[in-house]
């Protein structure tokens, strides 16, 4: 994962495009696997190549779950931008590690619960880059843009975010199965705490991390193959690995949970995956 330098911004309806994301394709590389689209590729997506498809298709051998994972990660993300746009108040979202745009993106769901809500995406892979225009739509009244970056300068993110966030408010930064393409645990927690320790208190840190607890012990294969076949490369933590990141916060109930079981919507209690799951308040 390299920073780029690269901003693109849209502001309502009325902004412009700093830089054209069609520019990305020269960087998409169609020989090798790559995350964003192999995920797509699992939620049902078009937006991935052979390769990600038998990459994908090796990996859900391995570990036939993946696939619940992937979508217990994406129902996560609307549940917690519904409460923290609506029962919490929070009208500011800095989504790292977007991914390739999707339904319920997170603008779309914080701005159906708060029109003027405003989102700032991250990312630095270029295939997410090239989609970047499917996610710089907004209410009127609300905002969205997009930075490539790498999750790791957490510096030059809220230097670049503060563009369309007022980083004197509380903002909720999501960081959804991105902490683990960060190998070193303690580089991790400096990237959490770059980011946290910037922002005033009421801001949430939202998170969701792989395991190999929580039913996951099958997983360890799938993970090492895709290490040697894919990019970029990914690790398990612990849940004691995973609550390091939340030091010093205060954690929303139900705390650190699978996922799935992180206030789920009515009905039958769904299967818990091999994906924590936890929000936390900055007091």
């Amino acid at each position: 994962m390299g920073a780029a330098s690269r901003v693109t911004h849209r502001t309502g309806t009325r902004g412009a495009d700093v830089t054209d994301p069609r520019t990305a394709p020269a960087r998409i590389r169609s020989d090798i696997a790559h995350n964003a689209r192999v995920w797509n590729y699992w939620l049902g997506g078009r937006d991935n190549y052979p390769v990600d498809r038998v990459v994908g298709d090796r990996v859900t051998g391995m570990y036939p779950s993946i696939g619940e994972v992937a979508r217990a990660d994406r129902a996560f993300l609307g549940r917690v931008v519904h409460h923290l746009a609506g029962d919490v108040g929070i009208g500011q979202f800095l989504d790292i590690g977007t991914g390739l745009p999707t339904a319920d993106n997170t603008h779309e769901v914080a701005q159906h619960t708060a029109p003027d809500a405003r989102v700032v995406y991250v990312d630095n892979d270029p295939t997410v880059l090239a989609h970047a225009r499917a996610l710089l739509t907004s209410s009127p009244e609300g905002a969205t843009e997009y930075l490539d970056a790498d999750a790791r300068d957490p510096e030059r993110i809220l230097r670049a975010a503060a563009r369309t966030l007022d980083l004197r408010r509380p903002v909720a930064v999501m960081m959804l199965g991105i902490l683990n393409f960060v190998l070193d645990t303690d580089e991790a927690r400096s990237v959490v705490d770059g980011l946290m320790g910037a922002l005033p208190s009421g801001s949430h840190l939202v998170l969701t991390h792989p395991t190999l607890e929580l039913g996951g012990e099958g997983n360890e294969a799938a993970m090492s193959f895709w290490n040697k076949n894919a990019t970029p490369p990914i690790t398990a933590r612990s849940r004691s690995e995973f609550a390091s990141f939340l030091d010093g916060l205060d954690l929303l109930d139900p705390g650190i949970v699978s996922c799935a079981h992180w206030r789920p919507d009515g009905g039958p209690r769904p299967a818990p995956v091999a994906q924590f799951g936890a929000v936390g308040r900055k007091p």
